[in-house]
């Protein structure tokens, strides 16, 4: 049983799609309470069993099923047979219910365990009893029977909520956000019946780091929804390997590979296909139980990172006892890698996956694995980590902060020489030498204009909108000296603020994309090598300015904190 509580007055509401209280307008987070009929051997949604009638006793706020591969994996590490017991898992722990009874599982241990009892408990899992699978197959179909009613009306509403939120847009003014998991797959399923279409465009943003299983299921998806437009969004200029060999690994802190190989492709796949619509609708797998980050969003929102995007997250209020029993009970394919014990997929090395998805990659991914962790441990050797083996088992690249022993951070320095005589000069001495491209960075400023100066000297006037002189550049190409005088600035400060945030993303610009989803106006066009700005899309509103801290998202990235 889920209920929506008002975190203000305390009324509780049996709607999941209530997210403001209606009695006193405060914000309201469900609370969810699961049951386990013993007889019957299966988690309820409500206290008595639709099966055979008993009171069913709690078990958990959210619980998942446990298919026979990750059971099998279970017993192993346990050294124990389970027998005839009915295994589920907690959403969210390191808990397992076996017939009902909480059985921890001490999971970090499982970062001492060497190669060679891996390799023995990868020989072990190649041996499958079919008894598991048949009962397995039997416990799900009554599982699916005795939640049957919940699971209806909880996708009727859900469908209501899609129909509702749609109306008035058409068919190319929305998509759905596919990752291959299986809340994307849930939400897939809901969008193409509630809007009785399959033509619904569906987005995949491959960021070159996904689970094998993954790219295996979106062949399939494929070939099963021919009529469904499925589009790969993938940043095809940049190696993941290359981008960690210059900025170092992403970190929980610092998750900079969103930017350059999901978000970033996104976000150009969207303004390619959706350009001239003022606003597109995303259907987004997004909840609020999987994460605390996750549960401040709300039901329907405007994408801060994505622009153009009204995104509607239809399973917001779902729990994985929902999104399991919705596609089992459905008979929808999904993506394999759950049948082996990951709980979420989506890239195979993220600093945000858990210790269990690091030993099952162990296990089922054991090259890709075996390339990650030597970098990891070459890099920690190149930063000075005294015990570079034991900082990377341990998982203590994840907590990294900044550029620290990033040579790429240098980039980040400025060096700025006052003009004794006059405040509005300015000379920086650049990391990069001058070329056509640091131009186009002023171009928010104003118009460029490369007749009215001294070709000689390398001057370039920036020019406002009635002509008159914002600013001087003078610098030539090939050389590290640049000269900037303002005319008529009315915060000097400010104006030196906005110029050195410029100057930093062309000394430290890699193509990262982070820029192109800023600009509103599509404007801005970024590639491996390229920065330009189309001046006549740019509307100078200096967004792109002033969006990151010191001009540049990669400069955020390799910022040094303190103690680092």
């Amino acid at each position: 049983m889920i209920e929506n509580v008002c975190q203000d007055c305390g009324m509780k509401y049996i709607d999941l799609y209530i997210s403001e209280c209606p009695n006193c307008k405060g914000r309201t987070k469900p609370f969810s309470k699961l049951y386990y009929c013993k007889n019957c051997q299966i988690p309820l949604y409500e206290e008595k069993c639709d099966l055979c009638g008993a009171k069913g006793a709690y078990l958990a706020a959210d619980v998942r099923p446990v298919f026979p591969k990750e059971r099998r994996l279970l017993e192993i590490i346990l050294g124990k047979t389970f027998n005839e017991a009915s295994v589920w898992a907690e959403a969210r722990g390191n808990f397992y219910f076996i017939d009902g009874k909480a059985v921890h599982v001490n999971k970090k241990s499982l970062l001492a365990i060497g190669e060679k009892e891996l390799e023995k408990i990868t020989d072990e899992l190649k041996v499958l009893d079919e008894r598991l699978t048949l009962k397995f197959e039997s416990e799900i179909q009554k599982f699916i029977d005795a939640n049957k009613k919940h699971i209806d009306e909880l996708a009727f509403k859900t469908k209501e909520f899609i129909n509702k939120i749609s109306s008035g847009f058409k068919l190319d003014e929305m998509f759905v956000s596919f990752s291959g998991g299986k809340d994307s797959t849930v939400v897939s399923d809901l969008v193409t019946k509630a809007l009785g279409s399959p033509k619904v465009i569906h987005i995949f943003g491959d960021t070159t780091l996904e689970f094998p299983f993954t790219l295996d299921y979106i062949t399939r998806f494929r070939e099963k929804n021919p009529y469904t437009p499925l589009i790969i969004a993938k940043n095809k200029e940049s190696s993941f390997f290359d981008m960690c060999e210059l900025l170092g690994p992403p970190s929980r802190v610092m998750r900079w590979c969103c930017t350059i190989f999901k978000t970033g492709p996104i976000n150009k796949k969207i303004a390619q296909l959706f350009k001239g619509k003022k606003k597109v609708i995303t259907f987004y797998g997004i909840r609020r139980g999987e994460s605390v980050n996750r549960s401040k969003y709300s039901d329907v929102t405007v994408s801060p990172k994505i622009l153009k995007q009204v995104v509607v997250s239809p399973i917001f209020n779902w729990t994985e006892f929902d999104i399991w029993l919705y596609i089992l009970a459905n008979g929808i394919d999904f993506n394999e890698a759950y049948r082996l014990g990951y709980s979420r997929v989506g890239c195979w090395c993220c600093p945000n996956n858990s210790v269990w998805s690091q030993f099952l990659t162990r296990i089922y991914m054991a090259e890709m694995n075996e390339k990650w962790e030597k970098f990891l441990i070459d890099f920690a050797r190149r930063i000075g980590k005294e015990d570079a083996e034991v900082y990377v088992r341990e998982g203590k690249w994840k907590a990294r902060q900044g550029g620290s022993g990033v040579d790429y951070s240098r980039k980040s320095v400025l060096t700025f020489k006052p003009c004794s005589n006059d405040e509005n000069t300015l000379y920086y001495d650049l990391q990069k030498p001058i070329s056509k491209q640091l131009y186009e960075f002023f171009k928010p400023f104003g118009e460029l204009n490369f007749e009215m100066g001294q070709e000689i000297l390398g001057e370039v006037f920036v020019l406002d909108e009635d002509k008159n002189v914002v600013m001087k550049l003078q610098g030539l190409e090939g050389d590290t000296q640049l000269k900037i005088v303002l005319y008529n600035a009315k915060n000097t400060r400010i104006f030196k603020q906005k110029i050195e945030a410029q100057i930093t993303k062309f000394q430290m610009c890699i193509g990262c994309l982070a820029c192109e989803g800023v600009c509103h106006f599509g404007a801005i066009k970024v590639s491996c090598d390229d920065y330009r700005i189309d001046e006549k899309k740019c509307t100078r509103c200096g967004k792109c300015i002033s969006y990151f801290d010191g001009g540049c998202y990669i400069r955020k990235v390799l910022t040094i904190k303190r103690g680092d």
